[in-house]
């Protein structure tokens, strides 16, 4: 008999956090962050963190697992989190994927299988190299030519993942997004409701801009200033997240604080368009439309409810 999983997802800024702490206050849940920047320490105002009172006693994992100079990746998400949900499958409970890192969501619901994947230590440098003399442009080019689909599903400044699928076509001679798609057609292991909330755009669009007002006046700047003191350069993955690099580009004198909190603005709005068509790829997803419930969170409650009983899956 498969497993319960609750997955609750959607752009940034939608409102997920607080949908996700009542849901589990409701049936028992505990909760798993699949967001790729709040595993880092010290990361916690560009990254929206919850706080511990936030959490209202509902237990949370994979939250400042480790230092913003430690590599992450999929493969330890996949890893920890897997871990993670035996250990709340061991108290009785159901665990709540929720974030809005589409790929590392998939990775865990699909049980995607990231073993075989030849490495080749050497061009990863060259490329990393390439990287720093012309820029994550060049190498994003090299991977539109070799795998344009994987170019169009992965951002620019992903270097990581940009140079990963460069490598994986590098070393298997196949497109990264061919393997991708086939792994995305595996059956999930999990009896599992996939949720993502949703808002109309223009909403969307003022919330984050009033997140990222909000985020400078808690001390966005004095936190990457922090980050930088501690030695935290923009060649970091963490440092390229939303928000970081853009404050390290006007603390290094690229920009006013103006420019930098317009570019944040932007960027954010972008990035979460792009998490919307992600999720719209998705197979088999239960979609939470806020303004269809008036914005009324107990009302979607009330509905999530009645998709889990559908599902048995409580």
């Amino acid at each position: 008999m498969k497993k319960p999983l609750i997955v609750l997802t959607g752009p940034t800024a939608v409102g997920k956090t607080e949908l996700s702490i009542k849901l589990a206050a409701q049936i028992g849940g505990e909760i798993i962050s699949a967001d790729s920047m709040q595993v880092y320490k010290g990361m916690d105002i560009g990254s929206a963190k919850i706080t511990p009172e936030q959490q209202h006693g509902i237990p949370h994992y994979l939250i400042d697992v480790c230092e913003p100079w430690e590599e992450f990746h999929i493969v330890k998400f996949q890893e920890y989190a897997k871990q993670y949900m035996q250990d709340i499958y061991a108290h009785g409970h159901i665990p709540i994927l929720t974030g809005g890192t589409g790929f590392y969501i998939q990775a865990v619901l699909y049980d995607i299988d990231f073993t075989g994947q030849d490495k080749d230590e050497g061009y990863r440098k060259k490329l990393e190299k390439l990287a720093e003399e012309r820029g994550n442009e060049c190498l994003h080019q090299m991977l539109c030519e070799v795998d344009p689909k994987a170019a169009q599903q992965i951002h620019a400044n992903n270097k990581k993942r940009v140079i990963r699928a460069l490598e994986f076509y590098h070393t298997t001679g196949k497109r990264i997004s061919e393997h991708n798609e086939n792994q995305q057609q595996r059956t999930s292991p999990y009896n599992f409701l996939y949720l993502v909330l949703s808002d109309v755009r223009a909403r969307l669009y003022e919330r984050i801009d009033r997140r990222v007002d909000v985020m400078i006046e808690n001390g966005l700047v004095q936190e990457v200033q922090g980050l930088k003191d501690l030695g935290c350069s923009r060649n970091m993955v963490s440092m390229q997240g939303l928000g970081y690099k853009e404050i390290l580009d006007y603390l290094d004198g690229n920009h006013t604080l103006d420019e930098a909190v317009t570019i944040i603005k932007r960027d954010t709005r972008h990035f979460a368009k792009r998490q919307i068509t992600w999720f719209k790829r998705e197979r088999e997803v239960t979609w939470v439309n806020k303004p269809d419930f008036d914005y009324d969170e107990e009302r979607m409650l009330a509905y999530i409810m009645e998709e889990l009983e559908k599902r048995s899956i409580i």
